[in-house]
């Protein structure tokens, strides 16, 4: 391994020039407006734009250009703000559609324009979809869940579910944002009499447009791939499954904690999904632990098989342990015990830091003995299996206690369900650990 990178050094830029972009965009167009141009209408053409920029934001965010690495700390991460921003871009049309309506309206401009925002609130809504639970009320879980299981609700929500499905249709994004952008290059009634927003409005569209080009067209062919096959497929657990790729070329070379895009030709086709590598960077094979969650992956042991070809695209993502403090918690919850796995096996000599890992599984963990192995050859290294079946939950006052030591030099580093790590990074950030020092993998970013 090499030397410690500064916790500075994940200081990302990119949320802040996304501010900045957006609330340039705000003021010229407050500041822009012609004279005896109506403000109501004149705020719907400005929230309309902003839609613009935004969605323009989401599809330079989604282009897996290299650069967003450095500029967001990391693609995943990248991939939430494409998120956030997409859906706040679809929101602001709700507004823009009551405000901005016009007699003066082209025969194309009316009809582009309801078929970019039918199309995108679509989109949003499936991209949603996955997500309830965490926009639901705890207390509607359960009749929600019964209901999927009625024979029709159950057929439908099949239908629209599943990596791959959403995958494919999301790709259409673009073609909708296409819609929209150019519903306001015809329709906007400010732009004859104010040529400023409308170079602005046609740069910020055109530039976002010409990133989903270069993502659908070009990117495939730019970005590295490297030849892998099946090499075994194993079942650890009931909802666990393990899948070893052998190099059939240039080996893909990571540094532990990465994720990486993996295609696997599968006996439904070829199947393509992010997985974290839970292998160590000199394992003569790749290592992937997959967890049941979707269509593909939970008949994964039945659809892949050794021999089968594969490819794998990245590495990417910098969840790094060298960029923690002297003193550190580990929380893996689940299959986030992935990236944890690849910082063990890739263990070279001593560990100078002293970390608390904490395992936390649903049933005895089945790389308890693996990781209890390893701590044994390490002094510094203690570790805290928890069966929630038989210890309940993992608690992070426990996991603090358990650590000992000032919070405010502890550097915590955290993988698993979403909800279990935002209670743990608030719990973390009360109990003193300096925000900057509490880092996660975005694993359901997808």
């Amino acid at each position: 391994m090499r030397g410690r990178v500064p916790w500075r050094a994940r200081r990302d830029i990119g949320p802040a020039a996304i501010a900045a972009i957006v609330v340039a965009n705000v003021l010229v167009w407050a500041l822009g407006r012609p004279d005896g141009e109506p403000s109501g209408r004149h705020l719907g053409q400005l929230l309309g734009a902003t839609s613009i920029v935004l969605l323009a934001i989401s599809l330079v965010l989604i282009s897996s250009l290299p650069t967003l690495e450095t500029w967001f700390d990391g693609i995943d991460r990248a991939a939430i703000w494409h998120r956030r921003v997409a859906i706040l871009g679809v929101l602001l049309l709700i507004p823009h559609i009551a405000l901005s309506s016009s007699p003066e309206g082209t025969a194309l401009g009316g009809p582009l324009g309801a078929i970019g925002a039918s199309g995108l609130f679509a989109l949003a809504l499936w991209a949603m979809l996955p997500r309830w639970p965490m926009l639901v009320p705890r207390a509607l879980h359960g009749p929600i869940r019964a209901a999927r299981e009625l024979p029709g609700i159950r057929h439908g929500w099949r239908l629209v579910g599943g990596y791959e499905r959403w995958r494919l249709l999301h790709q259409t994004t673009g073609l909708f944002v296409l819609a929209g952008f150019l519903h306001g290059a015809l329709d906007a009634t400010a732009f004859s009499a104010a040529p400023l927003l409308r170079w602005t409005y046609l740069v910020a569209g055109t530039i976002g447009l010409a990133f989903y080009v270069y993502r659908e067209l070009v990117a495939r062919h730019l970005l590295p791939h490297h030849d892998y096959q099946v090499a075994h497929v194993e079942r650890l657990a009931p909802d666990l499954v393990e899948v070893a790729l052998a190099p059939r070329g240039r080996p893909l070379a990571f540094v532990p904690g990465q994720f990486a895009i993996v295609y696997v030709e599968s006996k439904a086709g070829w199947r393509r999904h992010p997985f974290t590598l839970a292998s160590a960077p000199g394992d003569p094979l790749v290592r992937v632990t997959v967890k049941a969650l979707g269509d593909y992956t939970s008949r994964l042991h039945e659809l892949v098989e050794p021999g089968m070809p594969a490819v794998i695209g990245g590495p990417h993502g910098r969840f790094d342990r060298r960029r923690g403090t002297s003193r550190q918690l580990w929380i893996a919850g689940g299959v986030g015990v992935a990236p944890f796995l690849s910082w063990l096996r890739a263990l070279d000599g001593d560990l100078a830091d002293t970390v608390d890992l904490f395992v936390s599984s649903d049933g005895p963990s089945p790389f308890a003995a693996e990781i209890e192995a390893i701590a044994a050859r390490h002094p510094t290294l203690r570790v805290h299996l928890v069966d929630t079946r038989v210890d309940g939950r993992l608690d992070p006052a426990r996991a603090l206690a358990l650590a000992g030591g000032d919070p405010r030099e502890l550097s915590a580093f955290m993988c698993g369900p979403e909800g279990m790590l935002r209670t743990f990074e608030r719990a973390f950030r009360a109990a003193g650990v300096p925000r900057g020092q509490i880092a996660r993998e975005h694993f359901s970013w997808r």
